[in-house]
């Protein structure tokens, strides 16, 4: 799995997840274990959607060229 989820998503993929589990406790609904899915996503760096659309929210890290 290479990484596609950049520091800003990965913060709002934790908070979302939070948000959608805290409204699921307070609706007493179900539904609010749909939150694990971001907050699941933002700790292993890797969204398999983004994945599929090829996008990727991750900085690239530029390597210099070793000077001889």
């Amino acid at each position: 799995m290479k990484a596609n989820v950049g520091t800003a998503d990965k913060n709002i993929r934790l908070v979302l997840g939070v948000v959608i589990i805290l409204l699921g406790i307070f609706l007493k609904s179900w539904w609010g274990l749909i939150g694990i899915i971001p907050i699941i996503t933002a700790l292993l760096n890797f969204c398999p959607v983004w994945r599929l659309l090829g996008i990727s929210t991750k900085k690239k890290v530029e390597t210099e060229k070793l000077k001889v």
